[in-house]
């Protein structure tokens, strides 16, 4: 017994020192909550610009943070930096070095093409990722959960270029990128951002992620020979070399805009002063920097910075840069996120992943990364930090990027740089600061502006933005027609264009504030007229640069160019043969349609039965025998159209009723006069087609213009069999066609555009355009799709338009001959009149009837009520007797005289006194 109580108390202290030589070792890590160091990595190129500047940040952030007694209550950070020399390789190795040292969380990586590939293992092993350099908008936290980017994704960067090309009118930008990651996703997000203002990307100039001055002299001499001058840079080496490449190919010159993303702002930043010959190959060069507040913190680490780089960046980094100053942030975000984690009862405890193991012989040791088990409780710590720091705001929006992005546009002048303005995701462009503007509500609808830019070459004066393909100099498509040449014509023997459409043309170059170096070169075989739709096709695949012509602008052509402004307009018609129509012994009748004779007949009796009833009392030359009142009631209502009556209104109710029905009189016969004016002496031409609608119910051949839209049109859009078109190439032969007509090989119409219609007819009356116009189209010039000359050109056409210029070359190709005119040719049924026209006159005169009938009426039967006694009681009580002798009482006092009536009135009465005063005595 007592030897095994010896046993038991010698056993004790070996047990408790076995447990504390186990903490000693970190066995039991586990267990504690608060342990003394927490190991976290940072992976970034030792030797980038970058880098540099993050190597210094990061250790002043590790000492702030350990020294600072108010954060991680005694844990101290240790950080452990890899190189990552923005290799892939290398960084995926560094990667799993860290993860092999239980690490709880990793600083970076710097380059977007490593952080693409290290998010799968930190995935994994639920190991936070922390960048302050990934700026690819695709590493995305939905693909990625353990990524969290702790700088602007270039999203927003791409959003504020985008808003810089749309304040300047600026369409096409040419890009220059690294063939990367970083620079392919960076210009796919601006391409988006682009095409929501209605802009585009119109080259790609890609490098190899390592490229040297032969591969950059390469590229950018094939963008001297593109349209675009407006040039973005964005490019993960060294791209001072793209400048410099650039300064010995005369690109930093009049005419050429530059825009840099931030990697040239850190760099610049970073190695300020740089020398003379850098400086002048950025001139007038605008570049943007990720904006960071100037706050009190971080003028005291610019202050100290020369310090640091002593102490921890052997003196290579002159000064911070903005990607500096996020690795400072990104430190304090972790160390804030574990003070958190540790205080919700987070522990650091890895566990071994089963999938993790060697092949039997294998080297590899996979098994000794080890699963962070309470990884997704510190990156929930993480995304919900909020704090100040020194780049402003520290917190996350729901899809894990910083709130308020904000960057500053420079303009690179002299030996230095100054602000131009700021881009904000609340304000847009401006010239305040964008903390200035947080506190009101988010609006893009404010004045979008900048400061004055000094652009390359010294000028002020906004570029263009654009120039002329291939050397400078347009080759314009023009149609080499055979028939209707006054609007184009070619000339073989003299190699010289003339018409219509080419003087239009050259007109509107005339007005553009540049010269446009041109060449026409015809389009066709001269031999018939050449296809529409293939000429502008040869637009849309930069064969011609641009089509100058008699070109119809159609749906299916603007999917392939961009037309100018219609200069004139022009629809499809149908002409067809037609005859004199012979003298007709009824053309009177035909001024008024059927339906208006009607009613005017009708309303000549009702005005008549009116008048005479508001007259019949009063007046006695409406009275007299029934026949001679209906006889008055005719002459007198069919008299007013020649205003021949001779019967006098006596009644204020009458007048009115024959004033308003003389008003209506007088409109209807001058209606009438005008209309049997034009009946009769304008020539009256028939067809048997009324147009499109009867042309299309027939089975007859019809003809149509080689060239033209209108095959396609009739076959496609109203549904005509191909086999019933025939095509013709000449007027000549529409001429010949319609003499022959459907039975002897011709054509019963030939559909063709106005314009083309009205130089046809100018000289043959025999024919004329039935029906009206059943498109509405114009002609304009084709120019490549997003041409920014279209837009100019239709500008200039405009004001050829306005200044009457255009009506002037009208005239002087187009004029048509007095002889023949189809507007001289109308229907009869265009000159009928027709009760719609007269609704509104016809409807007063019938009101004006009907309340003068009504007000007479109130007054007779109140005349009747006063001047006529009722009848004595029946005591037989049949009161439908009564009714019908009183209804009798009143037609027979409406028929009296009024004198007469007024007299027995009065006679009455004096009656009733007489026989009641008999009775009371």
């Amino acid at each position: 017994m007592l030897l095994n109580c010896a046993k038991m108390n010698l056993a004790v202290p070996s047990v408790l020192l076995l447990i504390f030589c186990l903490f000693q070792n970190g066995s039991f890590q586990n267990i504690t909550s608060r342990p003394s160091t927490v190991n976290i990595g940072a992976i970034f190129a030792f030797n980038s610009t970058i880098g540099r500047a993050a190597n210094v940040a990061i250790s002043a952030a590790v000492d702030d943070v350990n020294s600072d007694p108010n954060i991680l209550n005694g844990t101290k950070l240790v950080v452990t930096p890899r190189n990552s020399n923005c290799s892939g390789f290398l960084g995926i190795i560094e990667a799993l070095k860290l993860m092999e040292a239980e690490t709880v969380a990793i600083v970076g990586p710097q380059c977007s093409s490593i952080a693409h590939i290290i998010s799968y293992v930190a995935d994994e092993l639920q190991v936070p990722l922390v960048s302050f350099g990934a700026t690819d908008p695709t590493l995305s936290s939905i693909q990625f959960p353990y990524f969290v980017r702790t700088t602007q994704s270039d999203l927003y960067q791409m959003a504020a270029v985008a808003a810089i090309v749309d304040l300047y009118q600026w369409k096409l930008v040419t890009a220059v990128y690294t063939d990367d990651e970083y620079g392919r996703n960076g210009i796919a997000a601006l391409d988006d951002k682009l095409a929501e203002k209605r802009c585009k990307i119109s080259y790609r100039a890609r490098l190899p992620p390592l490229a040297g001055q032969a591969d950059i002299l390469d590229v950018l001499a094939k963008v001297t020979l593109m349209e675009s001058r407006i040039i973005v840079v964005h490019v993960s080496f060294n791209g001072l070399a793209v400048f410099s490449v650039a300064q010995r190919l005369q690109m930093i010159s009049d005419g050429y805009v530059w825009i840099a993303t931030d990697w040239l702002m850190s760099m610049l930043d970073s190695r300020a002063p740089l020398g003379n010959d850098i400086m002048d190959s950025l001139q007038g060069v605008i570049a943007l920097r990720q904006h960071t507040p100037n706050s009190s913190s971080k003028r005291g680490l610019v202050s100290k910075w020369g310090a640091l780089t002593k102490k921890y960046g052997n003196g290579l980094t002159h000064n911070p840069n903005t990607y500096g100053f996020y690795a400072y942030d990104s430190i304090w975000i972790l160390a804030r996120a574990l003070d958190r984690f540790f205080k919700n009862g987070g522990k650091i405890a890895f566990s071994n992943d089963s999938r993790l193991k060697d092949e039997v012989g294998g080297n590899l040791h996979v098994e000794a990364m080890r699963v962070f088990d309470q990884g997704e409780l510190l990156l929930d710590e993480i995304v919900q930090i909020n704090f100040t720091g020194l780049t402003g705001q520290i917190s996350f929006n729901p899809d894990r990027d910083l709130v308020n992005p904000s960057y500053d546009i420079l303009n690179i002048v002299g030996m230095g740089w100054r602000t131009i303005g700021f881009w904000s995701n609340h304000s847009g462009l401006s010239v305040l600061e964008p903390e200035k503007l947080y506190d009101k509500p988010k609006n893009f609808s404010l004045e979008q502006k900048l400061y004055p830019v000094i652009w390359p070459g010294g000028t002020v004066e906004r570029p263009r933005g654009w120039v002329f393909p291939n050397n400078g100099e347009l080759r314009i498509g023009v149609p080499d027609r055979v028939s209707f040449q006054q609007f184009v014509s070619y000339d073989e023997d003299t190699n010289k264009f003339g018409g219509f459409c080419v003087d239009v043309f050259l007109k509107a170059v005339e007005l553009l504030p540049y010269p446009v170096p041109y060449r026409f070169v015809p389009f066709g075989d001269h031999k018939k007229n050449p296809n529409y739709t293939d000429l502008c096709n040869k637009v849309g695949t930069s064969f011609f640069d641009a089509a100058v012509g008699d070109i119809v602008i159609t749906m299916n052509r603007t999917k392939v160019v961009d037309f100018t402004q219609p200069y004139i307009d022009s629809g499809l018609v149908v002409v067809a043969p037609v005859k004199r129509q012979k003298p007709n012994a009824w053309a009177f009748l035909q001024p008024f349609t059927l339906e208006m004779w009607c009613v005017i007949g009708g309303f000549f009796v009702v005005v008549g039965i009116v008048v005479w009833i508001l007259e019949h009392r009063s007046n006695e030359e409406f009275r007299g025998p029934p026949k001679k009142q209906v006889a008055t009631i005719c002459w007198f209502s069919f008299s007013t159209l020649f205003f021949a009556h001779r019967e006098n209104t006596v009644s204020t109710l009458g007048r009115g009723v024959l004033l308003i029905w003389l008003f209506v009189v007088l409109i209807i016969q001058s209606s009438y006069t005008a209309s049997l004016t034009s009946i009769l002496t304008v020539q009256q031409l028939t067809s048997p087609i009324q147009g499109i609608e009867s042309l299309m119910a027939s089975n007859d051949p019809i003809g149509y213009q080689t060239g033209s839209f209108a095959e396609n049109y009739m076959v496609e859009e109203l549904h005509i069999p191909r086999e019933r078109l025939k095509e013709l190439t000449s007027p000549e032969q529409y001429l010949k066609a319609l003499e022959q007509g459907p039975g002897n090989g011709g054509v019963a119409a030939v559909v063709d555009e106005m314009s083309y219609v009205e130089l046809f007819l100018a000289t043959q009356c025999r024919f004329q355009v039935v029906g009206s116009e059943f498109t509405r189209s114009g002609w304009g010039f084709a120019f490549p799709k997003d041409s920014p000359l279209a837009v100019d050109m239709s500008t200039a056409i405009l004001s050829l338009s306005e200044n009457g210029e255009l009506q002037k070359i009208h005239d002087k190709w187009l004029k048509r001959s007095a002889a023949c005119s189809s507007e001289a040719n109308t229907d009869i049924e265009a000159n009928r009149l027709h009760f719609d026209s007269f609704k509104g006159l016809f409807l007063i005169c019938g009101l004006a009837c009907i309340i003068a009938l009504v007000v007479y009426l109130f007054i007779m039967l109140r005349q009747f009520i006063r001047d006529v006694p009722p009848d004595d009681q029946d005591p037989s009580g049949q009161a439908s007797a009564r009714s019908g002798r009183s209804f009798k009482s009143f037609l027979s006092f409406a028929d009296e005289r009024a004198q007469k009536s007024q007299s027995r009135s009065i006679k009455e009465k004096k009656e009733l006194s007489n026989g009641t005063v008999g009775v009371e005595s």
